[in-house]
């Protein structure tokens, strides 16, 4: 703050909210009550309590872009969407269609969701009467939700933070089930989930997320080569998704490390549509939706997708791993033990206790699944040898984000 005072452009600089953002981050008992901006919660002063001074003449480009991204509308970029590449919408699935035709490809359901309790009932008013004082995570924070609601109603983030619990089922005392007096359900076409072999030693599945406009999640696939369904009780949220295969590289504007452990990509959801999204638009396999209140989108296993909230919005999700994706699953926490997540820390060999549960209760199901591993693992073998011996004949390069095509979490 003193520097502020020595002249304009330090000024400038030292009121970016993101340097005060980064305190409260790594300080968060600094923060008792949100003000309305990170500088003035530090502070511990209403925003409008700030001396404000004119910057008229400075330009700089590194203050620029977070205003640009932070104020930039999302329309242009979810209105519109090619036909070609629209997720497909159906009314509900079976559980046998889901298997025979649908897991390996997105979609939208409109009419499961509409039946839950919990549709019908909550809202950001009715989740801070029942639930204000608990504390939830966002992100490196556990704040108590009207901490967090004070937030998403006034912040200038670049990038908010994103509520994402995986323990609100408990904290909320909720039923999950079919039965009256149950909250939500899971939907028919989603029911079998072979880490429910694991009981309570299964890695984490289901998490509660809530945000304001244009929070989110940036490139990523989904834990342990799991597929997830993600259902919207409140808001909007728009999706673009790319298939994973050993042609196909990672999306435009991301970047995977050779052990695909490492992720690396433009800082904000924002500044990817501004700088990525019209080629994204021209690459094959590229598929987009909007996710609507009452609606529940399928992601399968392996696939990259983004996601932003397009108002504020509540929402569901839960991963499950289906019978014609087990392989994956499989070869994910044999071959990459260090990138296994979500599992508590006394699960010390999570693919011999998986394959030990399986050969319990599903021993053909495990018969199938290690044939298909293996005939996956075989055939990329295979892949290996052709890419060794072309190396030797003729110039060949490595790409930063192509190579080895399984999953990253």
């Amino acid at each position: 703050m003193r520097f502020g005072n020595t002249c304009k452009a330090l000024y400038a600089f030292s009121r970016q909210d993101d340097l005060w953002k980064t305190i409260c981050l790594r300080s968060p008992s600094v923060v008792s009550e949100w003000q309305g901006s990170w500088l003035s919660t530090v502070l511990g002063v209403p925003k409008q309590s700030l001396s404000q001074l004119s910057c008229k003449g400075l330009f700089s480009d590194i203050l620029y872009r977070p205003f640009l991204c932070s104020t930039t509308s999302l329309e242009p970029y979810t209105d519109f969407i090619p036909p070609a590449h629209a997720i497909p919408r159906l009314c509900d699935l079976t559980l046998k269609d889901f298997a025979n035709t649908w897991t390996d490809k997105p979609f939208i359901l409109t009419d499961p969701v509409r039946s839950w309790q919990v549709f019908h009932e909550w809202s950001t008013e009715t989740l801070l009467e029942r639930y204000g004082k608990i504390k939830f995570q966002a992100e490196a924070v556990d704040w108590p939700l009207k901490k967090y609601v004070d937030y998403m109603r006034e912040n200038q983030d670049e990038s908010p933070l994103y509520l994402f619990d995986h323990s609100f089922v408990e904290k909320m005392g909720l039923n999950v089930g079919n039965g009256k007096e149950c909250q939500y359900c899971i939907p028919d076409c989603f029911q079998e989930d072979l880490f429910d072999v694991l009981g309570n030693q299964r890695p984490d599945r289901r998490w509660l997320i809530v945000g304001p406009e244009r929070s989110g999640s940036s490139f990523h696939k989904d834990p342990n080569a799991t597929s997830a369904w993600n259902a919207v009780i409140h808001g909007s949220k728009y999706w673009i998704m790319f298939p994973s295969t050993p042609s196909s590289p990672a999306p435009p504007g991301v970047y995977v490390s050779e052990d695909e452990s490492e992720v690396t990509s433009p800082l904000s959801i924002v500044e990817w549509l501004l700088e990525f999204h019209a080629e994204a638009r021209k690459t094959p396999g590229c598929m987009e939706g909007v996710c609507e209140a009452g609606e529940v989108l399928h992601v399968p296993s392996g696939w990259w997708h983004l996601v932003v909230n397009l108002a504020p919005s509540i929402a569901l999700t839960q991963n499950f791993v289906p019978r014609n994706h087990l392989a994956n699953a499989l070869a994910f926490l044999k071959d990459k033990p260090e990138q296994v997540s979500g599992f508590k820390s006394d699960v010390k060999d999570p693919y011999d206790l998986f394959t030990g549960m399986l050969a319990a209760k599903h021993p053909d199901l495990l018969k199938e699944g290690l044939a298909k591993m293996e005939k996956m693992q075989a055939s990329k073998k295979r892949k290996w040898d052709d890419v060794v011996k072309a190396d030797g004949e003729e110039s060949f390069g490595f790409g930063f984000g192509d190579g080895d095509d399984e999953e990253l979490p």
